[in-house]
């Protein structure tokens, strides 16, 4: 028995069909009905039911089960710990990202990771999560990285950084040279929000629910499909919006706009990473995600701020 055969059977018994599991290991399927059939003699007992339809656990299966899901979870947490002393690997990580995650958050931790791991090369696309979800499916993406939980049979869900989102106002707007406000005096003006149903204005709207603030009174004089979009209208004077201060960087920078701190009310969102669960993800996404994880966006950003390192942990 070995680590692999583990792997072919609990991506077997999670897929139903050898067919599926070949697939999703790359493997043909002679190969994965081989390896089960040696799992299957070392242990001396049938680990699967097969017919025409679908394949089904044996006792001796639903016993093993658990202790090959054990295995994969450890080896994955040996690769997520090993990974930050392995600096000369080499290879092209693919992934997807969503897009505030793509165009806005990572950027700026591209350049700092390349410099430590200059042998990796980062192939991103910038999609929707249900594209993402599509091709992490058909195996031609390691994984994604999404703005917002979601659930599936075959994938994994697994939060990887934070975000806050801010108020930004206009440059020479009355709130504009004060360092915090209170949320009823924001209420006052007009606003111009992302579309219903995207994950930054989902954030906004949950937590003013949560504070018991009533919705009705928030005067979303116009509503925009992109965040480029809504930084535009409100570099105009069109309305205030709240966005990650990650996206508004170049136009702060400017003197174009400013983040403003609302007292007492808190618009945090937390990024997932998501993968197959049935494929052990590279050495090289493994490493990624790490670094990910130890360089929040907000530190980065700071010490970008300051002219200083970034600083490890979380």
């Amino acid at each position: 028995m070995n680590f692999h055969q583990l792997h072919i059977f609990y991506t077997v018994a999670e897929r139903g069909s050898f067919s599926s599991a070949a697939q999703a290991l790359h493997m043909t399927q002679p190969a994965v009905t081989m390896q089960i059939q040696s799992l299957e003699d070392y242990f001396g007992a049938k680990l699967l039911k097969r017919s025409t339809k679908k394949i089904e656990l044996s006792e001796a299966g639903k016993t093993l089960l658990p202790y090959a899901k054990r295995s994969i979870e450890l080896f994955r947490e040996a690769d997520q710990s090993m990974s930050s002393f392995t600096h000369m690997l080499e290879g092209r990580l693919h992934l997807g990202a969503s897009l505030t995650i793509g165009e806005y958050v990572l950027p700026r931790l591209l350049g700092p990771f390349g410099r430590e791991f200059p042998h990796i090369r980062v192939m991103m696309k910038v999609m929707n999560t249900a594209q993402i979800m599509d091709e992490i499916l058909k195996n031609q993406l390691s994984f994604g990285l999404i703005e917002g939980p979601i659930q599936h049979a075959d994938i994994a869900v697994e939060p990887v950084m934070q975000d806050e989102l801010k108020l930004i106002v206009p440059a020479g707007h009355p709130l504009a040279e004060q360092q915090s406000v209170q949320m009823k005096d924001v209420l006052a003006y007009p606003f111009v929000l992302r579309e219903q149903g995207s994950g930054t204005r989902q954030v906004m709207e949950e937590e003013l629910i949560r504070k018991s603030f009533d919705l009705s009174r928030l005067d979303a004089v116009m509503e925009l499909g992109s965040t480029g979009a809504v930084k535009s209208a409100v570099e105009e004077g069109l309305g205030l919006t709240m966005l990650s201060p990650s996206s508004v960087k170049h136009e702060v920078a400017l003197g174009l706009l400013k983040v403003v701190d609302i007292e007492d009310v808190s618009f945090k969102r937390q990024f997932y990473a998501i993968h197959l669960k049935s494929s052990l993800l590279p050495i090289p996404a493994v490493t990624f995600l790490t670094y990910l994880r130890r360089h929040q966006p907000e530190q980065m950003t700071e010490a970008q701020d300051k002219g200083q390192p970034q600083k490890e942990g979380v």
